[in-house]
C-alpha cells in the first residue's frame, strides 16, 4: 500500500508562503495531479514529498510510515523532472540501471529490470546509444524508465513533458496514461497545462497561493468548479463569467442577464447579484430573438479545425462561445445566445466561491 497522507503542511522561503497549512490524501495506486499557474506551490508540494525541501510544519506519511524527517533516498520514492536529468556521459542502458548500481543490485536483475522497463516504454533498442543521440521524446522516456526500474512506491513528477513539442506532449500524454495503468504505482504529477490535467489525472487538486482550492475528478472540475478562479483556469477556451441577478417568479428560479431571464433548476436556493459562469460548448446561437436567449452582437469568428470560436459582445462583457465549422456570421452582426440552464453556475460576485448546486 502506498497511499500518501499530507497534514497541514507549511513552508516559507523569508517572507513569502509558498505552502500554506495543506492538508491532502492521496489514494494507493491513485493518479493525483497538483495544477495550478506558476508560483502556486504545486512543485515545492511535490518537492516536499520527494524530502528534497524541508518542511517548516506539517506531516508527511507513506503507506502509513512517517516520512517527514526521512531523507528521499528512504521514502520509497521515485522522480522524474522537468529536465530529465539524465547524464550525458553515459549510454540509455547505463542511465536506467544507474540507481539500480548504487543499491548494489545483481547484474542479471539489473538487465531483467531494464529491459522490462525498456519493453514498456518502447525503447530497447536505445541502449548503446547516448543522450546527445536522442530526441526530446526519447530523452524523456529515459527519465521516466530509471524511475520506474526502481519499482517505487511512489513515483513523482514534476512537469516532465514542458520541453516538448505539442504533437509529442499528445503522444506521451497517452504513453504515461497507459504506463500508470499496468504499473498503477501511487503517481502525483505536477503541471500548469489543463488539458494535460484533465486527460492524465484520476483526481486533480487546483493550487492556488499555496493552498488547494478544489480537489475532485476531472469531469467534477471541469463542470462544477467551486469557484471562478477554477472555472477560469480550467478549459481552453476557459468558463465565460457575466454578471446577473437570481429571482423567484411563480415557485421557480430564473437568472436575469443581458435582457434575458434563463430558467434555472429547482433547488436554487439564491437570490440576488450572481456571478454566471457558462462553458463555450454549452451556449447555443440564434438568429431570432428570444426571452430566454441573451442578445449579443458578433465580434470575431475563429476558425480551430473541428469547430470555430465565436467572440460575441454582450453589453460590456465578452464571451466566447463554440460553434461548428459551417456557422457563418459577420462582425456586428445581432445574435441571441441561448444558455443551457443544466449548466449553468452561480458563483458569488464577492469572494468567486460557488453559491448554489445549480
Amino acid at each position: 500500500m502506498a497511499e500518501i497522507h499530507l497534514t497541514r503542511l507549511r513552508k516559507t522561503y523569508g517572507k513569502i508562503e509558498a505552502i500554506k497549512d495543506l492538508s491532502l490524501d492521496i489514494r494507493d495506486g491513485e493518479f493525483l495531479v497538483l495544477l495550478g499557474p506558476s508560483g502556486c506551490g504545486k512543485t515545492t508540494t511535490l518537492r516536499a514529498i520527494a524530502g528534497l525541501e524541508m518542511l517548516d510544519r506539517g506531516r508527511i506519511l507513506i503507506g502509513g510510515r512517517d516520512v517527514t524527517l526521512l531523507p528521499p533516498g528512504r521514502r520509497g520514492i521515485a522522480m522524474v523532472f522537468q529536465s530529465y536529468a539524465v547524464f550525458p556521459h553515459m549510454r540509455v542502458y547505463d542511465n536506467i540501471v544507474f540507481g539500480l548500481r548504487m543499491r548494489h543490485v545483481p547484474e542479471a536483475d539489473q538487465r531483467r529490470r531494464a529491459q522490462e522497463a525498456a519493453d514498456l516504454l518502447q525503447i530497447g533498442h536505445l541502449f548503446d546509444r547516448y543522450p546527445a543521440q536522442l530526441s526530446g521524446g526519447q530523452r524523456q522516456r529515459v527519465a521516466v524508465a530509471r524511475a520506474i526500474v526502481m519499482r517505487p512506491d511512489v513515483l513523482l513528477m514534476d512537469e516532465p513533458l514542458s520541453n516538448l513539442d505539442a504533437l509529442l506532449r499528445l503522444h506521451m500524454r497517452a504513453e504515461l496514461k497507459r504506463l500508470h495503468r499496468e504499473l498503477r504505482a501511487t503517481t502525483v504529477y505536477v503541471t500548469h497545462d489543463q488539458v494535460e490535467a484533465l486527460s492524465l489525472g484520476d483526481r486533480i487538486a487546483v493550487m492556488r497561493e499555496g493552498e488547494i482550492v478544489q480537489c475532485a475528478s476531472p469531469g467534477e472540475i471541469y463542470d462544477r468548479p467551486a469557484s471562478r478562479f477554477v472555472g477560469g483556469f480550467i478549459g481552453s477556451p476557459p468558463m465565460n463569467f457575466l454578471t446577473g441577478t437570481v429571482a423567484h417568479r411563480n415557485g421557480a428560479a430564473h437568472v436575469d442577464v443581458g435582457g434575458a431571464s434563463i430558467p434555472l433548476p429547482s433547488g436554487a436556493a439564491v437570490a440576488g447579484e450572481v456571478t454566471i459562469g457558462i462553458r463555450p460548448e454549452h451556449i447555443a446561437v440564434e438568429f431570432t430573438p428570444s426571452a430566454e436567449a441573451v442578445p449579443a452582437s458578433v465580434s470575431v469568428l475563429e476558425p480551430i479545425g473541428s469547430y470555430q470560436l465565436l467572440t460575441a459582445q454582450v453589453g460590456a462583457d465578452v464571451i466566447k462561445v463554440s460553434v461548428p465549422p459551417e456557422f457563418e456570421a459577420d462582425p456586428g452582426r445581432r445574435i441571441w445566445l441561448r444558455f443551457d440552464p443544466r449548466r449553468v453556475r452561480l458563483m458569488d460576485p464577492q469572494t468567486g466561491a460557488a453559491v448554489a448546486a445549480s
